[in-house]
């Protein structure tokens, strides 16, 4: 029987976290190992009562990134663990997902991480957007990556099964043997928050590993940053233009010179 792990990084996530939880509990295959990293979150009652169940562990720290928590709470999973999925605790799995994941890695060796539709939920509304959130990671040909699919209305047009250039980082399931080989640490702890899930993926494909999208696996994803770009910080926008000139640093390519454009449009024209 092949063992699972899931690894959540929350930071004041307790109005989602449960019914994240919820939603593993409910998998048509158990889910042995819940590993909990929390960064400095301030509701630490609610945290600790989820550290109670069974199967969960809690691990706080203060906010050290997204990458260096995953990271953390790999240290914690069991050496015979078979795969490991990371997941945002906005994120709310369909009950086969982790049985549908296992089917399709152990049909195809060659592939390292797979995901899947990833659907828009509105947490203040709790309900579905009925839009789609994630379908993969593609990049223009100028070199700007985003989300395949986002905000369109699901007809069926991704409903195909597709080897993609990159995977949403707030859904991964990962072959445990992939992971292992990579170089250093899973997710690259230069990346505080933001292009960390892409540069793991460039590095997976580089390993020789395939990332594969399947329309089966079906999840709901809250994401947590607001859609229209006047009202997301300025502060976050620069840290996602500056991650993108670091991920072209360390995979070189003519693609930088967007990157830099896309900082100093960010950084001083404010767009």
């Amino acid at each position: 029987m092949q063992k699972v792990a899931a690894i959540i990084v929350s930071h004041n996530s307790d109005s989602v976290l449960p019914r994240c939880l919820d939603a593993l509990a409910e998998q048509t295959v158990t889910v042995r190992e819940i590993i909990i990293v929390d960064c400095g979150s301030e509701n630490r009652r609610s945290l600790l009562s989820l550290g109670t169940q069974e199967g969960v562990t809690l691990v706080e720290t203060s906010n050290i990134g997204f990458s260096r928590a995953n990271n953390l709470g790999m240290e914690f999973v069991s050496p015979q663990t078979d795969f490991v999925v990371f997941l945002n605790p906005d994120t709310f799995l369909t009950p086969d997902f982790i049985e549908v994941s296992l089917e399709i890695c152990l049909n195809n060796p060659q592939v390292g991480m797979v995901s899947g539709k990833l659907n828009g939920f509105n947490i203040k509304q709790n309900a579905p957007t009925g839009r789609l959130d994630s379908t993969g990671i593609f990049r223009k040909w100028y070199g700007r990556w985003f989300d395949r699919g986002q905000g369109e209305q699901d007809q069926g047009q991704y409903d195909a099964l597709a080897l993609v250039p990159a995977l949403c980082g707030a859904l991964l399931f990962c072959r445990m043997t992939a992971l292992r080989i990579l170089s250093g640490p899973v997710f690259d702890p230069d990346f505080f928050l933001y292009k960390e899930d892409i540069e793991l993926s460039l590095r997976m494909r580089k390993a020789g590993w395939q990332l594969l999208y399947h329309p089966k696996l079906l999840a709901f994803h809250g994401r947590g940053w607001n859609k229209k770009r006047g009202k997301i910080p300025v502060e976050l926008r620069c840290m996602a233009a500056a991650n993108e000139i670091l991920l072209y640093k360390k995979h070189p390519s003519p693609y930088m010179v967007w990157a830099w454009l896309k900082y100093f449009l960010v950084r001083f024209a404010h767009l």
